[in-house]
């Protein structure tokens, strides 16, 4: 029910190998296969691309020696520019987010969980960004989604193919909802690449999980996945402790992803490199090889090249431009906690309750067109005032039998199918859209895993990226991570003044960083995740006042004020030309994290 978080610490010292099943292959010359009772002798596993040569278990490769395995050789070099450190809302668990950073880069000697490059395989020229799980299980934060932005835009820039090598356990809690807009920040670079006709390619690797699942992992050209790769929006420990459902013994296998059409291929490690060469072949006429390299034979690489230019650390740069702001602490850490359960209140207004009292009329679409009509989703087209436009929102209720037939609030595929594809109805009719955010989160079922939870949310933020019509986004009560972050890539996001919008919820921080239920305020708090909080990090844009003591104490009170809100932040942007909204809503997203602090001229106000 979150986009994916983890923490992902390695102790400093031990190895890859180690970490990872295997005995520690740098001291002991015979190790022991995690899958298998067979001893491998190390310099034979080595030679067999890290593949148990008796039961074919892929170990996890680190990012160098990805790169090692599918580059020409010499030919990786990595992007210039230094990885900013970066601490945005100054979060604190048991150890200072400072501090798990400094030691994840000491352990890995990599400054962040990516490293991006240009290379070529076969002769052919591309730009590749490789996700390293070892670095705080390879979260994407800010820092993260900006070299990996980096590197699409490098690849635009160049006319480029572009490969992502994903390993991630998800968006990284520690940076807060700044994480979570890393989603559609390299989604919206990817979206970039489509519209000029470049491949863009992902490899899917074990494990790839929650935010990075939902985002660009899955909205590329071409989804592959490694042998023995898992992949989903929500790990198996998630859904069991959420909805206690029980899991296929494939569940989220590569298996599993084929057999549920969620990837184009699955193909073995020895025979990525060929795979690769091929599909960048197609795409790339024979002149655009590079000049003096020859076609490389469709074999595997010899396993100990190493890229001449792999750096053992890239360079880590102190911040000296202006700083992203830091949001003020509450007061009182109950303070968060108290407008999380407000927030949750089962009286609070609907999606519904608005469209009958701030709206002057609805007619309600469904279905995705695929066969499913997700209740948790209400979309459809409403008039406010003297203009049409359509609402799409998520849907609670009230009354547990409602709350139960729609799913409490938590849409599956379907539900973002039927949101894109009204959405685009909106478009094509040149009318704004507006959306209203009340959810938890995406289910994390094993049927919206079979149906492709990952990739519709995926699609949700990438077509939102680009929707040529005006977009005002409202949370109305929870906005609980990527199942938010779909219906909230918009021109203008609003905030209730008692509603919540978070990379995770504080439950879940609570339990994955102190294992301590008693810790729920203070990971409420730690969060950052209240309106003032996103006001002050610049994700919302204004706070829209609820009556006293709540909008479930006042619904018709709530509903006015809602659509004055309404009126007054969609009327500036009905006379924008479509490329300039579209232009100006990439940019907005562009600035997030990272960005703030080493783009300010390309980030800088609308």
């Amino acid at each position: 029910m979150t986009a994916g978080t983890s923490t992902g610490t390695v102790p400093p010292g031990r190895s890859g190998y180690a970490e990872r099943g295997y005995a520690d292959l740098a001291q002991q010359p015979w190790i022991r296969c995690r899958s298998c009772p067979a001893l491998l002798y190390r310099k034979r596993l080595r030679r067999n691309l890290d593949v148990c040569p008796e039961c074919g278990d892929h170990r996890r490769l680190d990012a160098p020696e990805r790169i090692a395995q599918l580059v020409d050789r010499d030919t990786f070099r990595p992007l210039p520019g230094p990885a900013p450190q970066l601490d945005p809302i100054g979060f604190v668990d048991s150890v200072p987010y400072p501090q798990r950073l400094a030691a994840a880069r000491a352990a890995t000697g990599l400054a962040e969980a990516v490293l991006c490059g240009t290379g070529t395989i076969g002769g052919h020229d591309l730009v590749l960004a490789v996700m390293d799980f070892r670095f705080l299980g390879g979260s994407l934060g800010s820092v993260t989604g900006e070299l990996i932005t980096r590197a699409a835009e490098h690849a635009l820039a160049e006319r480029r193919p572009l490969l992502l090598v994903t390993a991630s356990g998800g968006a990284r809690m520690q940076e807060g909802v700044l994480a979570l807009m890393q989603m559609a920040t390299i989604s919206q670079a990817i979206a970039a690449l489509r519209e000029a006709g470049l491949l863009t390619v992902s490899l899917v690797t074990d494990p790839t999980y929650g935010g990075v699942a939902a985002s660009f992992a899955t909205c590329t050209d071409i989804v592959l996945a490694e042998t023995g790769s898992r992949l989903g929006f929500a790990g198996p420990r998630v859904i069991r402790q959420t909805i206690r459902q029980a899991l296929p013994a494939d569940f989220q296998t590569t298996d599993f992803l084929l057999r549920h059409g969620q990837v184009d291929l699955v193909v073995e490690r020895r025979a990525l490199r060929p795979r690769l060469r091929w599909l960048l072949s197609a795409v790339a006429p024979e002149s655009a090889r590079r000049p003096g390299t020859a076609p490389a034979p469709d074999g595997p690489p010899t396993p100990t090249a190493m890229p001449v230019a792999m750096p053992t650390a890239m360079p880590v740069a102190t911040q000296t431009s202006t700083p992203m702001p830091v949001a003020a602490p509450v007061p009182d850490p109950t303070d968060a906690w108290r407008i999380v359960r407000s927030a949750r209140h089962a009286g609070r207004p609907t999606t519904l309750d608005y469209l009958a009292a701030a709206f002057d009329g609805f007619v309600e679409l469904h279905g995705d067109r695929l066969g499913v009509d997700c209740p948790a989703i209400v979309a459809g087209l409403a008039r406010l005032g003297d203009r049409y436009v359509a609402v799409v929102g998520h849907q609670k209720g009230h009354r547990p039998r409602e709350l139960r037939s729609r799913n409490f609030g938590m849409a599956g595929p379907a539900g973002y199918r039927k949101a894109i594809r009204v959405m685009r109805l909106a478009a094509n009719l040149r009318l704004p859209v507006v959306t209203l955010i009340d959810t938890p989160g995406a289910y994390p079922g094993v049927e919206a895993e079979q149906h492709g939870q990952a990739a519709a949310i995926a699609e949700s933020i990438l077509a939102m990226t680009g929707l040529p019509t005006p977009v005002v986004s409202v949370i109305i009560g929870e906005g609980g991570s990527g199942g938010a972050l779909a219906l909230a890539v918009a021109d203008r996001v609003l905030m209730l003044q008692n509603a919540v919008y978070s990379v995770i919820s504080p439950e879940g921080c609570a339990a994955i960083l102190w294992n301590d239920r008693a810790a729920v305020p203070r990971a409420a708090d730690a969060l950052r995740l209240t309106a003032p909080d996103l006001l002050r990090l610049g994700v919302a844009d204004e706070i829209v006042a609820e009556p006293p003591e709540g909008a479930h104490r006042d619904p018709a009170g709530a509903a006015r004020l809602l659509r004055r809100a309404l009126l007054e932040n969609l009327a500036p942007l009905l006379d924008l030309p479509a490329g300039e909204l579209v232009r100006r809503r990439r940019r907005r997203f562009r600035r997030y994290g990272a960005a703030a602090s080493v783009l300010p001229s390309e980030a800088g106000p609308e």
